[in-house]
């Protein structure tokens, strides 16, 4: 019995992460309940303010990606392998709007950017620092990372987890969303996709001025066995082998019941995206289209994964294709604006949460830029970010200053006529009059973004970056260094000092974060996860 007992340990100890994925599988599958697809009928109606067509405020339509790279489009002559799997849909905005050439996300990861795009206002000066995170994510990772390299820095466990469940976290109900702003004007908000800024009471996206709310519940495109989709697991990646034990394929409609959604759900976003375009059609709307694509678990519709056979890496071509996919959701977006008579008085914005990710496995999804999603590289934080407005903004126009994911919350605002709220620090800027000529001066004196004690800021030009720890310092030329090669923090140390002072104040403006960090982790700058550390890397860590 004993050398039973003492074999049944030893392959609990060697399958551990196994057994420690399989148990939290079982525990996500019983903690969602999903029902079989449902039917949306979205509401319909005319101006609720009595205007003709021609005397309505423009409609507004944020698409937000997830994780995009900005080699993933083809507009600048990139693109996913290649440039062999073109965007044409997503590069017609920069075509037919405005690029802007040096648009940034509000932060390397998607919750405290997503909280700054809808409040127009830095997460920090709220308290939405750190990215919300599954229960016993933190914990897990650590335990299923597998990584041996004895050049990787170690992971920093917090002493204690944070004390406010994954729902709890999130933008507080006292701030004010561009739908609740826009409700003034009349507009009609919807809601559709990815959400990630809370699910407690008053922080849900019907409690935060969407009218409608189709919910992303969960983060399989397809159920894993669909005969439809082609998977690509990363088993070297511990946050990948974490959603696909974590994760199902399920909505939820307007706080109702978790469904599985009727197919790929990029496409069944997009579906439903359609059909609130023409639902409102008769009164100004505000859609928010934000979607998961191209975030991991990587899971292509198998129509676009066999368009694309010419590419022979399989993890790369499921990537390009939910790239695919996403273009072309984009072009039907377009396409039911056309057809609707509403593109001439439309505000679409498109842009990323952030850049994507290390992880991933793929170098050349950020390039030219150096680093990935999470650190404040540019290849983190700078992102695609096109405006058209056929009505008022020319075609073609490319604007070089730096803007900032929270100008479309003052943008759109303008836009609607709708004032900015006065009662606190909106940090967004209307970016038309700056497009057009009519506002002298860049629209930001400076730059900010923090994750606990990794905090960063451009000004003038310059980029200071600071990461406590390891206690690395680097400052860039951008006008002449866009892609962070040369570090000049040695040859300027007063230029440092100058803008370490800049990272000072902004600091004592910003409040406390509503949690505590979990885990700290190391990211390396240069290198994707499948690469061994060595010494000399450049990396910061990351607190989440």
């Amino acid at each position: 019995m004993a050398l039973v007992l003492a074999a049944l340990a030893l392959l609990a100890w060697i399958y551990r992460i196994e057994i420690l994925l399989l148990l939290l599988e079982i525990r996500q599958r019983r903690a969602l309940d999903v029902g079989p697809p449902q039917a949306i009928e979205w509401q319909s109606g005319s101006d609720p303010l009595g205007r003709a067509a021609g005397e309505r405020p423009p409609n507004i339509v944020v698409i937000l990606a997830d994780d995009l790279g900005w080699n993933d489009l083809t507009w600048l002559g990139g693109g996913v392998a290649g440039g062999s799997v073109p965007t044409p849909h997503i590069d017609s905005l920069a075509r037919d709007g405005v690029f802007f050439a040096n648009g940034y996300a509000a932060n390397g990861t998607c919750a405290p950017s997503r909280a700054a795009l809808l409040s127009g206002r830095y997460g920090t000066r709220f308290g939405f620092e750190f990215t919300p995170t599954p229960a016993g994510m933190s914990d897990l990772l650590p335990r299923i990372s597998g990584r041996e390299d004895d050049q990787r820095p170690p992971m920093i466990v917090a002493e204690s987890t944070p004390s406010i469940s994954f729902g709890e976290m999130g933008m507080p109900p006292s701030e004010i969303t561009l739908a609740e702003l826009l409700a003034g004007a009349g507009y009609h908000s919807v809601h559709i996709g990815k959400w990630h800024l809370g699910l407690g009471d008053g922080m849900t996206p019907n409690e935060q001025g969407f009218d409608e709310s189709l919910l992303m519940a969960s983060g399989l495109y397809l159920p894993e066995d669909h005969p439809e989709v082609v998977n690509s697991r990363q088993e070297f990646d511990p946050i990948d082998r974490f959603l696909w034990a974590a994760m199902n394929h399920a909505a939820s409609h307007d706080g109702g019941p978790a469904f599985e959604p009727p197919g790929y759900i990029t496409d069944y976003y997009t579906d439903e995206a359609v059909r609130v375009i023409e639902a409102n059609r008769e009164r100004p709307f505000f859609l928010y289209l934000a979607h998961w694509a191209v975030h991991t678990p990587l899971q292509a519709l198998r129509s676009d994964y066999e368009a694309l056979d010419h590419i022979e890496d399989h993890r790369l071509r499921v990537y390009a294709a939910m790239v695919r996919s996403l273009d072309r959701s984009v072009g039907r977006v377009l396409a039911a604006l056309r057809e609707n008579g509403l593109e001439e008085n439309t505000l679409v914005f498109f842009t990323s949460d952030n850049g994507a990710p290390g992880y991933l496995g793929l170098p050349e999804v950020n390039r030219p830029f150096r680093g990935w999603k999470i650190t404040f590289f540019e290849g983190g934080i700078h992102v695609p970010y096109f405006l058209r407005w056929p009505a008022r903004l020319p075609a073609g126009a490319v604007f070089e200053a730096p803007v900032h994911g929270f100008d479309i919350f003052a943008t759109a605002a303008a836009a609607a006529g709708v004032p900015l709220p006065d009662d606190r620090t909106i940090d967004g800027v209307d970016l038309a009059p700056h497009v057009l000529g009519e506002r002298d001066g860049p629209p930001h004196r400076a730059l900010f973004w923090r994750t606990g004690d990794y905090r960063v800021v451009i000004a003038d030009g310059y980029k200071l970056q600071v990461s406590e720890p390891p206690g690395a310092v680097w400052l860039f030329d951008l006008a002449s260094d866009p892609t962070e090669q040369h570090d000049l923090s040695a040859e300027q140390p007063e230029r440092v000092a100058a803008m370490r002072r800049l990272l000072e104040a902004h600091d004592a403006e910003q409040a406390e974060s509503l949690w505590p960090s979990a885990l700290t982790s190391p990211i390396n700058v240069d290198k994707t996860l499948l690469e061994p550390w060595e010494a000399g890397d450049d990396y910061i860590y990351w607190a989440n």
